[in-house]
């Protein structure tokens, strides 16, 4: 279980994070749901060690990894998918997909085949350049690299962003699967509401760094959730 524990963030003088506090259990999915610039991305970069906290306290696996940097982080079996992306435009898919070796033992450095079941697409493309590739594919492409880490927390930041249907349809029923499979516990930040109530055991709402609603997945159609995601 991810359990974060009344954290604090600042950047300079500016504080994104005020006293929040979630869990996400094995095998379910968490959602954390808000408008933009409420401190969504900020959350997730402080649970993979992308950015210091300045209070509070974060622990996975029941270890205290507040204070541990991120490649110690993915190490332990964090992987992180980040908005936008961030694949490299210049290397070829399977190149990409290569880099997610870093963070696993010299042993484990293949490309696991179950990659390929998932994202069938992929193994098509993997001499094309990864800024050949539509932006859906490249979402495909960057959640396939966290999942070459063989993570049992997996942090997905947007993934359905400027993606077209077709292909959020498909994020969405991998993302079931790793979710049925029940060894993983994954982190979702989304703000298309309906995305959200499909997959979601569970939500938090975040407005100005705090948390203004929290529950199960049977309270996430109440109109005070939405009242929260629109401008």
């Amino acid at each position: 279980m991810l359990q974060v524990q009344a954290i604090d963030l600042y950047y300079g003088a500016s504080q994104a994070l005020r006293g929040v506090s979630l869990e996400a259990p094995v095998g379910e999915v968490t959602c954390v749901l808000g408008r933009n610039g409420v401190g969504k991305t900020s959350l997730l970069r402080a649970i993979v060690g992308q950015h210091k906290v300045s209070g509070g306290h974060i622990r996975w696996e029941e270890t205290d990894i507040t204070s541990q940097p991120a490649h110690r982080r993915a190490a332990a079996g964090i992987a992180y998918v980040p908005q936008g992306r961030e694949i490299f435009p210049l290397l070829t898919v399977e190149e990409n997909l290569r880099t997610g070796f870093a963070a696993v033992p010299r042993a484990l450095r293949s490309v696991p085949e179950r990659v390929f079941e998932l994202f069938p697409v992929l193994k098509s493309m993997l001499r094309r350049r990864g800024g050949d590739l539509s932006g859906g594919q490249q979402q495909q492409l960057a959640i396939a690299r966290a999942l070459v880490m063989r993570p049992r927390l997996l942090v997905l930041d947007e993934p359905t962003e400027g993606i077209q249907p077709s292909i959020i349809k498909d994020i969405e029923a991998v993302i079931r699967i790793l979710r049925e499979e029940g060894e993983m516990t994954i982190l979702l930040v989304e703000q298309y509401f309906e995305f959200a109530q499909r997959l979601a055991d569970r939500y938090v709402v975040l407005n100005r760094g705090e948390i203004v609603a929290q529950g199960t997945a049977e309270s996430l159609v109440d109109d005070d959730v939405r009242s929260h995601l629109t401008v």
